[in-house]
């Protein structure tokens, strides 16, 4: 039964991410990615919304400092109708700024004591304060619409130590994005610069070259 809800949400378009909004999508498929990312490392994840896969990244990596990035914008325009900051946000702007502010009462004593730093601002501008080859990895999760994933792509290749992993989600088509993720993703996957290691449970895998 659990697995036919699963799929059921999985075809209807925009219900996946209502789904997991009030909880009915299992998380468990980025499993394997959690484990493959090294311990007590520098990581940072972009698109946070509420904190929960943050929450598990700091369980089991357990990384030494995590930088969570996100603008917490609300995005009227029509295209964005089925995304959790467009149209899925009943309140608009006042229900980001509510997440912005329960994501940094969550996440309180890890910031106080240095471990996890929030950023509010969008990818491209807060990535580019840090130097090349600082992470060891990021994980992609902020605008699904092509052109903002392969910029995240591109720069969070610059920002990550060679070796270190590049990883995101929701390499899946018929979602409200399209084929952002898997365009941007499939091109991304032809660069010398890194080596695409895994693509599963929606997930996708680089690890920067030497």
């Amino acid at each position: 039964m659990r697995l036919y809800v699963k799929n059921l949400i999985r075809r209807i378009p925009g219900a996946e991410p209502l789904a997991r909004a009030v909880g009915l999508a299992p998380d468990n498929l980025r499993t394997f990615l959690l484990e493959m990312l090294p311990k007590n490392s520098l990581g940072a994840e972009i698109g946070v919304w509420r904190g929960d896969f943050s929450a598990r990244l700091l369980e089991v990596v357990q990384p030494k400092q995590l930088h969570l990035i996100d603008p917490w914008k609300h995005e009227p325009s029509a295209m964005y109708k089925y995304a959790l900051y467009g149209g899925l946000t009943k309140r608009g702007q006042e229900e980001m700024d509510r997440h912005y502010a329960d994501v940094c009462a969550r996440f309180q004593a890890q910031a106080a004591r240095g471990q996890v730093t929030i950023h509010r601002g969008f990818s491209a501008d807060v990535l580019g304060q840090f130097p090349d080859a600082f992470f060891d990895w990021v994980y992609i999760d902020g605008n699904h619409l092509y052109e903002y994933v392969k910029k995240d792509l591109e720069l969070s290749l610059r920002k990550t130590k060679p070796g270190g992993f590049v990883a995101g989600d929701d390499y899946v088509g018929g979602q409200w994005w399209k084929d952002g993720v898997t365009k941007a993703v499939d091109e991304f996957a032809k660069t010398q610069a890194a080596e695409l290691v895994s693509l599963r449970d929606r997930q996708f895998v680089f690890r920067r070259k030497s």
